[in-house]
């Protein structure tokens, strides 16, 4: 990996292009595939990469350009490492498990009604 210039919190798309020797425009479609990729985006809507983007990238990069994966192939091997956790999928699971839970506990109450 190519030394960051000191001083930087974030990035812009260009700079990690050139950095990563990586096209903008993949770097947007990675964005699309690879849910632990994503940077956050300023004011004026452009994406600003961080250190923990930037190092993704790179990793990303090594695996589909130096190692040969595909890009399927490249998401169970971050998967498998825990790096492709998507926080909203989390989130979503979290918020399905729940509902689930409310609805046994409205079907027990019934039961219970019944019971009694």
């Amino acid at each position: 990996m190519m030394k960051l210039p000191e001083g930087k919190v974030y990035y812009s798309i260009t700079e990690i292009a050139d950095l990563t020797k990586v096209k903008p425009h993949v770097l947007r479609y990675w964005e699309s595939e690879f849910p632990a990729l994503a940077p956050r985006k300023n004011r004026a809507g452009n994406r600003v990469y961080q250190e923990k983007d930037i190092k993704l990238i790179f990793l990303i990069r090594h695996l589909l350009y130096e190692e040969g994966f595909t890009i399927a192939g490249a998401k169970r091997k971050l998967s498998k490492k825990g790096i492709l956790d998507d926080p909203k999928e989390e989130a979503s699971v979290e918020t399905n498990a729940n509902s689930a839970l409310a609805s046994i506990e409205q079907d027990l109450q019934k039961i219970l009604k019944i019971l009694s």
